[in-house]
C-alpha cells in the first residue's frame, strides 16, 4: 500500500507583532500587539535512498524551521505592521525600529496571504505547501488550504 501521498507535516511557530486596522470601528483600529501562532503544513514523498540520513523523512524540521524563519518570521517577528498610505503611515520612526509598510490592511487574513505568497516564493524543492494557519488570539484564526 502506498502511504506516500497521505502523509503531511506540519511545524508550529510563534512570533510576536503589531498593527492597527484603520477605519476600523472597533479597538482594534489602535496599534496592538499578539503573539500570533503559524502552523505551516506541507507533504511530500518521504524519502528512500539507503545511506540518505534523512531516510523516512519529507523534510527534516530543521530545514522546514530555517524556510519559515527565512521566507516569514525574520519579517513578521517583532514588527510593526503599518498600512501604507493608511493613518499611522505618516509617523516617524528611529531607522532600527522593525516596521513593515504592508500594501493591506494588516488583518489575520491579509497577513495570512502575505506568509502563503512567502512561503511559496522560497519552498524546498520536493515538497508541496498544503495548508497555512495563522492564529491571532486562543480563539481566533485564518486558514489557507489547497
Amino acid at each position: 500500500m502506498n502511504f506516500m501521498e497521505k502523509i503531511s507535516l506540519t511545524k508550529a511557530f510563534s512570533f510576536d507583532a503589531a498593527h492597527a486596522l484603520d477605519q476600523y470601528p472597533g479597538k482594534c483600529k489602535h496599534i496592538h500587539g499578539h503573539t500570533y501562532h503559524l502552523f505551516v503544513s506541507i507533504t511530500g514523498n518521504i524519502i528512500d535512498e539507503k545511506g540518505n540520513p534523512y531516510r523516512g523523512m519529507i523534510i527534516d524540521f530543521t530545514e522546514m524551521k530555517k524556510w519559515v524563519e527565512m521566507a516569514v518570521l525574520n519579517l513578521f517577528d517583532h514588527a510593526l505592521l503599518i498600512e501604507q498610505g493608511g493613518m499611522y503611515s505618516t509617523m516617524e520612526f528611529p531607522s532600527n525600529e522593525k516596521v513593515y509598510r504592508t500594501i493591506y490592511t494588516p488583518t489575520c487574513e491579509n497577513m495570512l496571504v502575505d506568509i502563503v505568497l512567502r512561503l511559496k516564493e522560497h519552498i524546498p524543492e520536493k515538497i508541496k505547501l498544503i495548508e497555512v494557519r495563522l492564529q491571532e488570539t486562543p480563539t481566533a484564526f485564518a486558514t489557507w488550504s489547497i
